[in-house]
């Protein structure tokens, strides 16, 4: 059972990450990554799958094992956005003793489990997109209404086709700051090696008119008012792109994950003024560490 609470909008910190750093930050972390999964498939896989960390074995199996988490991200300032700003937020995950914690994207939506075996799991989720605000880029913005952070709950299914490799849809509708309709399809290979677990898979996001014209149509009067862009009706938004993750766990105690992502924003989306120089970026990294500290209590209910 995985229980987040809404993270922080407002960033963390005002600091923003000029787009010259992101790239190299991010293709860092990602080849770092990728190197690390390319030299654990010449090890031996039945070594590899047998050196699990600790997980509270010797704990009545009525307690629960809390994981408090906390994230730090570099994340585009918002969708299509040029620049980035660095956010925090926390999380929270409850499990049972003696149950191995579940696999988690740091792309994820925020997700409670109804259902949950071996090979399948679902129950609903929620993601929160970051707003675009006038103040964000003066100079580029004039005119544009601001589009306020928004919210989409929905819902999740994961399949396992063999315990390595995790497949992911999600479906959401927005119910605040845009009322469109998104998606989302994934997959990752997991290699857990010693204390080590590493990951790496492909990301495709869709969204309907609706969400594509918030984030990145250009009306005529706004068009009118800018003078630097010219109208443009959005009839669709998708992005493909990739996320690697690294987690060690020193301890049943701390974990820790470095992760880095990249999405490219194509079609008719990727075509919108907004998204080109010097409104925008197609290119779109995202990178973060997370820090995860879990510890035993007796059953709340």
């Amino acid at each position: 059972m995985r229980i987040i609470p809404f993270p922080s909008i407002k960033p963390a910190m005002d600091t923003v990450a000029r787009h010259a750093f992101l790239p190299r930050a991010a293709l860092a972390i990602l080849a770092l990554v990728v190197g690390l999964g390319c030299d654990a498939f010449a090890a031996d896989l039945g070594t590899l799958l047998s050196s699990a960390p600790p997980a509270f074995t010797r704990i009545d199996p009525n307690t629960w094992i809390v994981t408090l988490s906390g994230t730090l991200q570099v994340t585009p300032r918002y969708p299509g956005a040029e620049d980035s700003t660095l956010i925090g937020y926390p999380a929270i995950d409850l499990r049972r003793a003696g149950e191995s914690r579940r696999f988690a994207a740091p792309d994820d939506g925020f997700s409670f489990s109804v259902y949950d075996d071996a090979a399948v799991r679902l129950g609903p989720t929620a993601r929160f997109v970051p707003g675009r605000y006038y103040g964000d880029d003066r100079r580029h913005l004039l005119g544009f209404r601001d589009s306020r952070f928004a919210v989409e709950p929905g819902l999740f299914i994961e399949f396992y086709p063999t315990p390595s490799i995790r497949t992911r849809a999600e479906i959401r509708q927005g119910v605040y700051g845009h009322h469109g309709t998104v998606g989302s399809v994934g997959a990752d290979y997991i290699l857990p090696l010693d204390r080590f677990q590493f990951s790496l898979g492909p990301r495709f996001n869709i969204g309907d008119a609706s969400f594509a014209r918030k984030y990145f149509g250009v009306p005529v009067e706004t068009a009118r008012v800018n003078g630097r862009v010219t109208p443009y009706d959005p009839g669709s938004f998708y992005s493909a792109g990739l996320i690697g993750a690294a987690t060690y766990t020193q301890s049943e105690t701390w974990a820790y994950t470095a992760y880095a992502g990249y999405a490219r924003i194509l079609g008719a989306a990727g075509d919108s003024p907004l998204v080109r120089r010097p409104f925008g970026n197609p290119d779109q990294f995202q990178f973060g560490l997370r820090v995860d500290y879990s510890f035993a209590t007796p059953a709340w209910f």
